[in-house]
Order: C-alpha cells, then sequence, then structure tokens
C-alpha cells in the first residue's frame, strides 16, 4: 500500500511539478490542446506579469528565461549574461476567448520598444526585449503589429524589438513567479525607481501593474 502511495506521488511529480522547472515553449499546448503559448521578453519579467494576468482568457503567466543556448539557466547566471538568455514571460491563453493580436497590444504597452540595449534601468541583453514566435501566425501577427507600430509614427527612434524563433523556455525560480503579488511595496519602489512607470504613463497614458 506504502509502495503504490509513493508511485502516486512520484507519478504526480513527474507530470506536474519537475514540467515547471522546464518548460518548453509548446507545453503547455501540447498539455491542453485547447490552450496557445505566447513568449515575449520585455525586460525584467515582474513587471510584465501582472498586464497579461488580467487579461480575460489568459490561462497563465510564467517568469522564466528564453534565448539563450545554456540548459537549466539560473537567475545569477542570467543576470550576469553568462547564458544569453532573456528574462520573459510565457502566457497560456485561451484563443477563443483572447486574440494573439491583444497579448501583441499588451506587450508594445509594458516596454520601450526604441532602447536595444535593455530596458528602463537594467542594462544587458538579459534585459532586451524581443517576440519569441512558435509558428509562421505568429511570426506574421509579430511582424504587422511591429510595422504597425512603426507606420503610426509615435516613436522617432527605430523599434529595435526583435522577432525571434522561440526555443526553450525555463521557468525561474519560484520566488519570482508573481513576485509583484508577493512583495507588492518591494515591486512598486523598483517599478517607480526604475523609470518604467512614468514611461508608460507619459507615452500611454498608464502606469500598468
Amino acid at each position: 500500500m506504502k509502495f503504490r502511495i509513493i508511485r502516486i506521488i512520484l507519478r504526480l511529480y513527474l507530470f506536474l511539478i519537475l514540467p515547471l522547472v522546464l518548460i518548453p515553449g509548446e507545453f503547455h499546448a501540447k498539455e491542453d490542446a485547447r490552450f496557445e503559448t505566447a513568449i515575449f521578453a520585455g525586460g525584467c519579467f515582474w513587471c510584465m506579469e501582472g498586464p497579461f494576468e488580467k487579461l480575460p482568457g489568459v490561462i497563465s503567466v510564467v517568469s522564466g528565461y528564453s534565448g539563450g543556448k545554456e540548459k537549466n539557466p539560473t537567475y545569477e547566471d542570467v543576470g550576469y549574461g553568462r547564458t544569453g538568455h532573456r528574462e520573459s514571460v510565457l502566457v497560456t491563453y485561451d484563443p477563443k476567448k483572447i486574440k494573439y493580436e491583444t497579448l501583441l497590444d499588451t506587450f508594445w504597452k509594458q516596454i520601450d520598444p526604441t532602447d536595444n540595449g535593455g530596458q528602463f534601468a537594467d542594462r544587458g541583453n538579459q534585459y532586451r526585449t524581443a517576440i519569441f514566435y512558435k509558428n509562421d501566425i505568429q511570426k506574421k501577427l509579430a511582424a504587422a503589429s511591429k510595422q504597425a507600430l512603426i507606420s503610426s509614427g509615435k516613436f522617432s527612434k527605430p523599434i529595435t524589438v526583435e522577432l525571434l524563433p522561440v526555443g526553450e523556455f525555463y521557468a525561474a525560480e519560484e520566488y519570482h513567479q508573481d513576485y509583484y503579488k508577493k512583495n507588492p511595496e518591494h515591486y512598486k519602489a523598483y517599478r517607480r525607481g526604475s523609470g518604467r512607470e512614468e514611461y508608460l504613463k507619459k507615452t500611454w497614458g498608464q502606469n500598468g501593474s
């Protein structure tokens, strides 16, 4: 009886817990065919979770690392620029309730799309922006949204956000997940101090999350 219970616990760990440590780009989509995934790099991932989590039709948002070649990167390694990864969020959503285009619009309104050296106070490749596309449809929609922003003339500087093919997505350490909820005061102070909040208010007339 005890052995059977241990086997059940082990299976739950392998199928439910372990995938959260290493999440391939299409993990959630394969787990439930009703859902799709999208990955965005918008600088500090703490600031990217809330805006997406508020959207009706979004199932979950996971902070993590994308775009690098090293396996199982840690926050320290990514932070020191050792792995080539960028801080990112993996958004799982129901395409029947929300369109990918809406996610793209939300992404653009959380960043400075003209900053090619990082985002706000955070500098380095690990904080550079990118849209990671998983298929040709996402690639075309992302390219169209970028061109629309360029054509709008809203920004005098070039739009530097990269469109990159998705690779492995590694979930960040647990203490980073929903950081804005777990540590609201520190998060708010960081967001204000980084310059992101002021920029978004000036550019889009809103503060975000």
